[in-house]
């Protein structure tokens, strides 16, 4: 990823807990609980977050200690390490005073004992889940329940490992809304009403700003654009895209050398706004009229957009600014995250077409993307270029952020799969997505939840960490 678009990673606390009772009654316990606790803090920094450690505490006293230090970071999240049994109000107390989202951790370092020889030494060296309930119990009275916990063995132990990758996955992606801020240019394509948002009900949402931004912002901008500035961008363009031919579809057409030119010139003035004005991401759309700069550039948007979004800086079209938060999250969680829409059904086949004509992440495409020349694009004013590929094949998830009557937000996804085929060859994303019901269920059941008719696709099943990262962010969701 290019320097200017580093993605913002977590800043995740941790401490290892103990009971300081058992040091004098048992030498070199503590030593070792220490121990462990500093192997589990490696294992965090494998995961891409930025840890903060609040060392090992044993005592109130070095809990309002940890907790102090801990807000002085600014952390977002927080890894509470069991070591052995603790009485809550050690583990407890830093938690309620820090209010960020918490994991506790009970991982034992063996697999079992050796009941035949073991000392109350070794069960204390293993009693990691002993107070697990009573820590999860307080912190429930307390109104504050662990966002999540993780059980298993500190060697050796594959789904607690995946369990921790996921959790990092989950800081990360609340870290991305934290002191980010959300273009929002132009308006929202006429006549979509669920397209339509309060920018204040996102930022109490997600805790965003939404910078508002003009066409003109981003004219400025490509007219600035150096001869050098679009060399370089074309050789980005023609490096990560196939140019291809027209297709028997009568709005395709040659892609002309002018048509490259100016869709760099565009792709370079919007890497520019993203790093003049900060963006983790932009929701945009211009409706455009006969012909005019505005709507030559918001029709050739689509190769910036692509190249944008597969570096983790998600551009929503139509200016959909809830798609643009679903996008958002999905590339934090590894996922890709692809702005897309329910495309005709296959009734024979089982399965369902889902794509757009941008923005799209390239990140998750099976194969190099290709390119097409456009006369139009359907419904929009202009003409460019367009982007065709289906994502990966293999588990995906759709990630819809939509709105409950009450006008609080709400996450809608599922799970299914991309099956390799045959697309239609119209300069959009097309991906054949099956479900582990009928095509004619899922989409009874998809719209039936509320959804917005945009959602993010995404590669592999992320259900689970959707499920967290709505807790944590304290949003409604449903998975069906």
């Amino acid at each position: 990823m290019s320097s200017l678009f580093q993605k913002a990673k977590a800043r995740v606390g941790v401490m290892t807990v103990g009971h300081e009772p058992y040091w004098v009654q048992f030498p070199g316990l503590k030593e070792e609980l220490e121990g462990y606790g500093r192997e589990f803090e490696e294992m965090l920094r494998k995961h891409d977050v930025e840890v903060v450690s609040a060392g090992f505490v044993d005592t109130v006293d070095k809990s309002f200690a940890a907790s102090s230090y801990l807000k002085s970071q600014d952390v977002d999240f927080l890894f509470c390490f069991l070591s052995t049994y603790v009485t809550s109000s050690t583990a407890a107390t830093p938690i309620l005073n820090l209010s960020v989202p918490t994991v506790l951790v009970a991982l034992q370092p063996r697999k079992r004992l050796d009941y035949r020889n073991t000392t109350t030494y070794m069960q204390l060296a293993n009693d990691n889940i002993c107070s697990l309930p009573e820590i999860g119990g307080v912190l429930v009275r307390a109104g504050k329940p662990a966002a999540g916990m993780i059980v298993g063995t500190l060697y050796d132990d594959p789904r607690a490992m995946t369990e921790l990758q996921g959790w990092c996955q989950v800081a990360n992606t609340r870290r991305a809304f934290k002191y980010a801020k959300i273009g929002y240019m132009g308006h929202t394509y006429e006549g979509m009403y669920d397209m339509n948002s309060d920018p204040t009900a996102f930022t109490a949402a997600f805790g965003s700003h939404v910078q508002m931004l003009e066409m003109c912002d981003l004219a400025k901008l490509v007219n600035g654009v150096t001869a050098k500035e679009t060399a370089t961008k074309l050789d980005e363009i023609k490096s990560v895209f196939k140019i291809s031919d027209p297709f028997i579809d009568p709005v395709t057409r040659p892609i002309k050398q002018e048509d490259l030119d100016w869709s760099a010139k565009v792709a370079v003035g919007l890497d520019k706004l993203i790093v003049e004005n900060g963006l983790t991401g932009l929701a945009y759309y211009y409706r455009g009229l006969d012909n005019n700069e505005y709507e030559r550039i918001g029709s050739n948007m689509v190769l910036g957009n692509s190249l944008l979004t597969g570096k983790g800086v998600p551009l929503a079209g139509e200016a959909d600014l809830k798609t643009c938060a679903a996008m958002l999250i999905m590339d934090r969680l590894d996922a890709g995250g692809s702005f897309a829409e329910l495309h005709p059904c296959d009734f024979v086949d089982d399965i369902v077409l889902v794509g757009h004509d941008g923005p799209h992440n390239i990140k998750i495409s099976d194969g190099q993307p290709i390119i097409r020349g456009l006369d139009l694009f359907h419904g929009k004013s202009g003409a460019g270029i367009g982007v065709e590929f289906s994502i990966k094949s293999g588990p995906v998830t759709l990630l819809s952020i939509s709105q409950t009557a009450n006008g609080k937000y709400k996450m809608i996804a599922t799970e299914g799969e991309s099956i390799k085929g045959e697309i239609p060859q119209t300069g959009n994303t097309n991906t054949r997505c099956k479900f582990d019901y009928s095509v004619s269920e899922f989409v009874e059941k998809w719209c039936s939840a509320g959804p917005t008719h945009h959602f993010a696709l995404g590669v592999g099943h992320v259900g689970s960490k959707i499920r967290h990262v709505a807790k944590v962010l304290g949003i409604e969701v449903e998975v069906i």
